[in-house]
């Protein structure tokens, strides 16, 4: 493996934000805020325009508009910003992680049985029981959830570590 820096992108430092488009934002920021405890940091002024802006550098409808967009801290990261789109062509079903273009949030957590059962208690749609991972993920297990609005998540947990990271890295978790 090549030392930091020398190869890939340059002065590539690691993940700053993810962006997730919602149909609802003030449904999303109850989701966020109320029943998982990220923090709201501030909102940004809509944005559209009449010319190509949109679709030059949103790669959107050049009519599109986000109406709102609010940014989240969730613990000491990440950082979600989440877009309320309107657009002429706009679709409105989730990706499912099989579709091109499907995801997932992963959020880690320390006791993961304990964090289902919360979701559960709120009325969250939780997919299955936590599994036990296996191979270079043994030690982990995880659990997908979905948002109001369809969005998949994943809680994660591997408090002794991950096999493959700490035979190759010294894994910690604190």
């Amino acid at each position: 493996m090549a030392e930091p820096g020398t190869a890939g992108l340059p002065g590539l430092v690691g993940l700053d934000h993810v962006g997730l488009t919602v149909p609802d934002l003030d449904q999303a920021t109850s989701f966020l805020v109320d029943v998982l405890g990220c923090e709201y940091l501030y909102s940004l002024a809509p944005l559209s325009d009449d010319a190509d802006w949109m679709t030059a550098h949103l790669n959107v409808d050049a009519r599109a508009e986000v109406r709102k967009l609010r940014f989240f801290r969730c613990g000491t990261q990440p950082v979600f910003e989440v877009f309320e789109y309107t657009a002429p062509d706009q679709r409105r079903t989730p990706p499912r992680n099989s579709d091109v273009g499907g995801h997932h949030f992963a959020l880690y957590v320390h006791d993961i049985d304990a964090a289902v059962a919360y979701l559960r208690a709120r009325g969250v749609t939780v997919l299955g029981e936590p599994t036990a991972s296996s191979g270079p993920h043994k030690g982990q297990r995880w659990v997908y959830f979905l948002a109001p609005w369809g969005a998949q998540f994943e809680l994660v947990t591997y408090p002794h570590g991950r096999a493959w990271y700490l035979e190759h890295e010294g894994e910690e978790v604190t």
